[in-house]
Formats: C-alpha cells, structure tokens, sequence
C-alpha cells in the first residue's frame, strides 16, 4: 500500500514513558485536556446563540447526553482519514484476509482487546477533522464558550468480530460516577462510514441519563462507578445510527460503548472532543505542544501506543490551521 503523507524526516530518537506521559494521565479517560468545575452541563443556561445545533437538538442533548451533528465533515474527508487508518493497520479494505491481523498491542482495558482501537493521533486527516470549522461550532454550542482545546485522541477499525477477533462490547463509563460532585465532560465520535445494527458502533443507555440523579439513590452500595450493571438495568441500551461524516457528541456521564460488529463490513471512526482551554496549566500546554510536534500518543492505561512509532517514522508533522493552533494551545485565544 501508498503510505499517504510519509516523512522522508530520519528515524527520531527513542520516545520514553516520560516524554510521552500527559501530566494529568493518572486520572480515568483522557488525559490531554483539563479537569473542568462548574455546573453540570445539563443545567447550563444558554448565553451565546447557537451555531450548529437546533433549539430541538439542544434539549436532546440536555435530556439524553447526546446529540448528532449530521455532515460534520464532508464525505470526501470522512473517507480520507478511513483510508488512512486502512493503511496505517497494515489491512487491504478490498482483501478480507488482511482483516484479521491480531492487534499490535495488548490493551491494560482488557475489555478493548480485539474492539479495533488505531493507535493513530496526529496524522494530517486527523488534524483536519479536528480543525474542522463545523465541528468546533458544535463544541461552542455544547459548552456555550469559544475558547476550547481539541482532545488527542485515537481512531477506531473494527472489522467483523468472529474468529481470532471475538468481542462482545461492553457499557461504561469513562469518569469515576462515584464522584461528588459528579465529574464534568464531554466525548464525540466521527463516523467515517455508513453504520447500521450490524456493523456496530456506538450505543448507550439514554433514559439512564435522564434518570440519574435518581438512579443514583438505589444503586447498590459498592457498585463499579465505570461500569453499570446491564443484567439489573431498567433502562434499555440504544444504537445510535450515524452517516460517514456524521459527529456524536455525548456527555461522560452518559453510559456507552462499542457495540460488536457481525456485519460483513468495517465499522471506522476517529474520536474527537474539546473542552474548555487551560493556558494557565502549563505544564499541560507544554505536553500539548509537544504531543504534536512529536506525533505523541494519549497517555494512561487506555492507550497503549504503536509499538511501531509509525507515526514518528513515516508521517509528516500535521499542519494546522489558524484555529487547529488555538485548538491545540499553541496559539492563545
């Protein structure tokens, strides 16, 4: 295969745990951007008007967790990070006996074993995708403020889950729900191809969401607060059916996961979020920076990395845009 944007760069020096290591890693989720304070964004008045997302999808948002953000990029772009991260795990779209390749490394989550995550962050196509004009705009209407920092984050290929890539998905949370008060943040999903209920995805539990504070008055004493008990669940799980190009953005307190894939085909993403900016951290700025001028991974258990450091070695650095520098922090708002 054509490896898109190859470097002619040499061989960079040996990356190490502590380059590599976000200064806040230890705490669950991702770790690239700033804890946030405040009130819960489901209780947020809006002050700016907004910009993607109808009056009908913010009420679904602050009802159920989540909203969808239809043609966020174009099909055109959607397609060229899919082929990207086609040819970055080494597998032929058109082959199906590249498909079953074992994953580079295992997950320390190892309920992500065999759920298709690319360790891919900064590839140009990633970095257009997050620069992305449109998806910004419905990051300020989630959190009703401009100055916002793009999360580093990975990609996801999972192509059919039988045989030797057996996964059954899994609902849960990736903030400590046991927290009081309750964690504040958001997370998004990019399709990059058609999804129906065969080929998987994301799906969630909605109405638990809007029962929450409820809910959380009988839950069992010593409950996982990542993980729900689906077998003593009222509240059913949902799929959330999505367009190549299509933006999910959901709030951490809302339960989800991967859904399987038993179709024929490959389910591909990448996964996009921002938050509010934190310039005054930094220690946090700094490792931001960095993370891209050195093609960084996330880090914390979840992420373990490509232990090829493709990204180092055969990749261009990722050009940004005027707003790409202010999404990452090199620029200032």
């Amino acid at each position: 295969m054509t490896m898109t944007g190859m470097s002619n760069a040499p061989t960079p020096p040996n990356v190490t745990m502590s380059q590599t290591m976000s200064p806040n890693a230890d705490r669950p989720g991702n770790a690239s951007v700033g804890t946030i304070a405040g009130p819960q964004l489901r209780d947020m008045k809006k002050k700016l008007p907004l910009r993607v997302l109808s009056a009908q999808d913010f009420e679904h948002w602050q009802r159920y967790g989540y909203v969808i953000v239809r043609n966020a990029v174009s099909q055109t772009q959607a397609k060229a990070t899919a082929d990207f991260l086609w040819e970055f795990q080494e597998m032929d779209p058109n082959d199906r006996e590249t498909w079953s390749r074992p994953q580079l490394r295992d997950h320390a989550m190892t309920e992500l074993n065999n759920s298709g995550m690319v360790e891919a962050y900064h590839h140009q196509t990633m970095w257009d995708n997050r620069q992305s004009p449109r998806i910004y705009d419905a990051f300020v209407d989630i959190w009703d403020r401009e100055d916002l920092w793009v999360s580093i984050d990975r990609a996801n290929l999972n192509t059919p889950n039988t045989g030797k890539r057996a996964f059954d998905g899994f609902i849960h949370w990736d903030e400590d729900t046991s927290q009081t008060p309750l964690p504040i943040n958001v997370q998004g999903v990019l399709s990059l191809v058609d999804t129906t209920d065969e080929t998987g995805g994301f799906q969630c539990v909605p109405e638990l969401f809007e029962n929450f504070a409820d809910w959380l008055k009988t839950a069992p004493v010593g409950r996982n607060p990542f993980r729900p008990d689906m077998d003593n669940m009222p509240y059913p799980c949902h799929r959330a059916p999505m367009q190549a190009g299509d933006l999910l953005i959901f709030n951490s307190l809302l339960a989800h996961g991967i859904r399987a894939n038993r179709s024929s085909s490959a389910r591909i993403a990448q996964y996009i979020s921002m938050a509010p900016a934190s310039p005054e951290n930094t220690e946090l700025t700094e490792w931001r920076i960095k993370s891209r001028d050195q093609r960084l991974p996330a880090r914390g258990h979840a992420f373990p990395g490509d232990p090829r450091n493709w990204e180092q070695t055969r990749y261009a650095r990722a050009r940004l845009t005027p707003l790409g520098e202010k999404l990452l922090g090199k620029q200032p708002w």
